[in-house]
């Protein structure tokens, strides 16, 4: 192989080096990001959980009071 082929392939396979190395780094963002969604989703499930909870405790509330001023009504 000549010296300029040589040359070339040496010069590609470090352009490809360097493409793997970026895309390694995207990877590991990507992981990290990830990560943190997840983490996010957590909390968003947490929290949408309080408030039904939440709701369903004003809810049962209000039909308590409801029925209390049914039977005070009816009597």
């Amino acid at each position: 192989m000549n010296s300029s082929a040589t040359g070339s392939k040496n010069r590609l396979y470090d352009q490809l080096a360097s493409s793997l190395n970026r895309l390694n780094g995207s990877i590991s963002t990507t992981a990290d990001l990830t990560a943190l969604l997840q983490a996010d989703l957590h909390a968003l499930r947490i929290f949408a959980t309080l408030d039904a909870a939440k709701l369903m405790t004003v809810g049962s509330k209000l039909n308590t009071e409801h029925e209390e001023n049914d039977a005070s009504q009816t009597k």
